[in-house]
């Protein structure tokens, strides 16, 4: 059987948090390809050296309708939360936050951190759930081996593994490690769209035809793939991931998943409200939440929250 080739995404660079902003390569969502299953935003970042960029320092920002998955591979990153959790991001241990219908969470790379490598991915909540509670899930998989390559599967069930986290569209996520010289064959579910990311080494994804993927760049592979290859010229590092196309037309905006134009809106102006008074929750004082509304208060926090930018002057569009 054929297929067609993947599709080579290219990352953009963009700041993170505030004035001394982290550098992040962020390859989805982009203007062609907004979704890969219910995966709706990947930013790569590092290998940095935190006394040359300051590290992460994100503040506490609001979020609705979406799932954070936090992934390292070097470092260390304090996750605080309005819903009271407060857990260390480590390298090859799955941090999930959802986000439902309100959440408001920070991330501070720690003293201990020299150097913070790793990825930050949304995923998108389907109708059905996007207005739930929040809620934290931590999971730190087992390596499952094989001649020439090591997996790690976080969210879904590839290379034999399953991962106990629950979701609310089948998803899969897993890192990849794969020896120089070698080719993996890799099954894949035909109702999924996947996404090869790279983080480390140059690979080739696919055959009859194949294509070379680099550092930071994404491999699109479309439904009705039952496998794939991957051969790795140097040692590899990816994720893979992966779900069935979600179905449901979002409005991405900061950091807010809806459906509509006005949704976003209103989300923004209760957390304006929230930071700045005037509002459910609001106090003016010294800039921080100190009341709920929609967002909650990070617990243990000290941070002023950020603020949310201003809307652009066309209406948000709906992205498939």
């Amino acid at each position: 059987m054929t297929f067609s080739a993947p599709e080579i995404m290219t990352p953009r660079d963009v700041p993170l948090g505030g004035l001394r902003a982290m550098r992040v390569r962020r390859t989805l969502p982009q203007r062609h390809r907004s979704l890969i299953g219910a995966w709706c935003f990947a930013d790569h970042y590092g290998p940095d050296e935190v006394a040359d960029t300051g590290g992460m320092l994100v503040p506490p920002h609001p979020h609705t309708g979406l799932q954070t998955v936090s992934w390292l591979f070097t470092g260390s990153v304090e996750h605080r939360d309005s819903a009271g959790n407060h857990a260390l991001v480590l390298p090859g241990e799955l941090n999930l936050m959802t986000a439902g219908s309100g959440v408001s969470h920070s991330e501070v790379s720690t003293q201990a951190t020299n150097v913070l490598h790793g990825v930050q991915l949304w995923v998108a909540l389907p109708d059905a759930t996007r207005n739930g509670p929040a809620r934290f899930d931590h999971y730190k998989p087992s390596p499952v081996r094989g001649p020439g390559w090591e997996a790690r599967v976080f969210l879904g069930s590839a290379f034999g593994d399953t991962a106990p986290v629950p979701t609310s569209t089948p998803l899969l996520g897993a890192e990849l490690m794969i020896a120089p010289g070698r080719t993996l064959r890799i099954d894949l579910d035909p109702a999924f769209e996947h996404g090869v990311l790279l983080d480390t080494g140059v690979v080739a994804v696919g055959e009859d035809p194949a294509v070379e993927l680099k550092s930071a760049e994404l491999a699109y592979l479309a439904p009705g793939r039952d496998h794939v290859e991957i051969t790795a010229y140097d040692e590899a590092r990816m994720l893979l991931l992966g779900g069935e196309p979600f179905g449901e037309p979002i409005v991405m905006w900061w950091n807010f998943v809806g459906r509509t134009h006005e949704e976003i809106v209103g989300f923004r102006e209760e957390w304006q409200q929230q930071i700045a008074g005037g509002g459910p929750g609001g106090v003016v004082g010294d800039s921080r939440l100190v009341e709920p509304g929609r967002f909650g208060v990070v617990v243990g926090d000290h941070l002023a929250p950020i603020p949310a930018p201003p809307l652009p002057n066309a209406r948000l569009k709906q992205r498939r």
